[in-house]
């Protein structure tokens, strides 16, 4: 009888390395049971969060590198062993079995990936003295350059570590309360189980995320563009202090989804579907909010693929696409009104120094200091914006990275 779990999460695996995403991957584990297919997707994140750490375990006990299929089948044995507290003889009976499946080549390997994870059940030692996994070059530079070595490895082992469940609560929710007003659930929670979700009273988003709006302060019965707004957490925020909301997305498919969180918490808002540098409203907005299209970077704890798919490739056009959706968000604001510029990014070049770029190409442009309940004493930077990083909240499990600034149009400007 095939492991199905196990089996989905080297599918899963072999689709990372072929340079799919877990999300776009997804299709290969939908024949499998929820419970399976949850599983599935847990086991490959937690291999591809140590993939180096099990391959630096493994290396000194084999004589060459297996095929990629073996070696995928030896790397989820040994996460499964040294990081998740599988029983060793159901790990490697397992792996074993898996490897057999295979065929002639695999059933010639069973033998050595036997003897292999029988070795590393006894390395635990071995295993705890290891790093966590660096970061790539291409983002390990410039996060080092800002923040130094010492937090940069604070910020790999948040990455190993995984992320919680955090909410957004509008009524009753779950969870430990935080500072910042979100709630915080153990990972892997099932989302759908919990009390209130059916009602509407909270929807799943980041701590960090969630801080956007919070530093937006919106009022009851402003007229708020939020652009870029799926999968909509920010846009329920928005709609639940009371604005009057405009949600824009590129993707139909993806504004969808706002429009299922929307019906499913009561709220309302317009939605548009179109690129948000195309859009105009009928006159002037009261404030919008600027989630800019970037590296992702600050989600690694929720995505490990990205360091293994992404190169840094394409950084400069990205920046000058926020640059262009910044300058294009003040002109559809008023006169006196509120920006936030936020990007899911750990890298300077698209927060600090946009930033600096954008104050530099508007005179008048002012950054409002960051008022909202529950911000640390080193979220702040010397520019006023909110720099928020995952290794920040050690004892309560980590944030995702962002960068957020709320910026006033001067009332001179038109």
């Amino acid at each position: 009888m095939r492991d199905q779990a196990r089996d989905g999460a080297l599918r899963l695996l072999a689709a990372v390395e072929d340079g799919a995403t877990l999300d776009e991957a997804a299709p290969l584990t939908e024949g499998l049971s929820p419970a399976d297919r949850a599983r599935a997707r847990r086991l490959a994140r937690e291999v591809l969060r140590r993939i180096d750490r099990a391959d630096a375990l493994l290396t000194p006990f084999l004589a060459r590198r297996p095929r990629p299929q073996i070696m995928r089948i030896l790397r989820l044995a040994t996460v499964e062993m040294l990081a998740l507290d599988e029983a060793p003889h159901g790990a490697v009976n397992a792996a074993v079995t898996l490897t057999r499946a295979l065929g002639g080549k695999g059933q010639a390997a069973s033998g050595m990936v036997n003897a292999v994870l029988r070795k590393v059940a006894a390395s635990d030692q071995v295993w705890a003295a290891l790093p966590p996994q660096r970061l790539p070059d291409w983002l390990r530079k410039p996060v080092s350059a800002a923040w130094g070595e010492a937090v940069t490895r604070a910020i790999e082992a948040a990455h190993e570590a995984g992320a919680p469940l955090d909410l957004t609560p509008r009524g009753e929710t779950p969870g430990e309360a935080l500072p910042t007003g979100s709630h915080r659930l153990p990972a892997g929670t099932q989302v759908s189980a919990l009390p209130g979700y059916a009602a509407g009273d909270w929807w799943v988003q980041d701590a960090a995320a969630a801080m956007a709006v919070r530093l937006l302060d919106p009022k009851p019965g402003e007229r708020i563009a939020d652009l870029c707004a799926a999968p909509g957490g920010k846009t329920l925020q928005l709609a639940a202090a009371g604005a009057e909301v405009t949600a824009l997305d590129i993707s139909p498919s993806r504004l969808g989804r706002v429009a299922e969180n929307l019906a499913r918490c009561g709220l309302a808002a317009e939605l548009v579907a179109g690129d948000a540098l195309d859009w105009r409203p009928p006159q002037p907005m009261d404030a919008v909010l600027l989630d800019a299209p970037c590296s992702a970077t600050g989600t690694i704890r929720r995505h490990p693929e990205l360091p293994l798919i992404r190169d840094g490739a394409g950084l400069a056009e990205l920046t000058e696409l926020q640059a262009h959706m910044i300058d294009h968000a003040l002109s559809i604001l008023k006169p006196g009104g509120r920006m936030v510029y936020a990007t899911c990014s750990l890298l300077p070049a698209e927060g600090e120094d946009q930033l600096t770029a954008a104050l530099a190409r508007h005179p008048g442009l002012t950054v409002l200091p960051p008022q909202a309940a529950g911000i640390g004493p080193d979220w702040t930077t010397a520019q006023g914006a909110l720099r928020l990083r995952p290794d920040m909240w050690p004892e309560r499990g980590g944030m995702d990275g962002f960068f957020i600034v709320c910026l006033r149009k001067s009332a001179e400007q038109t």
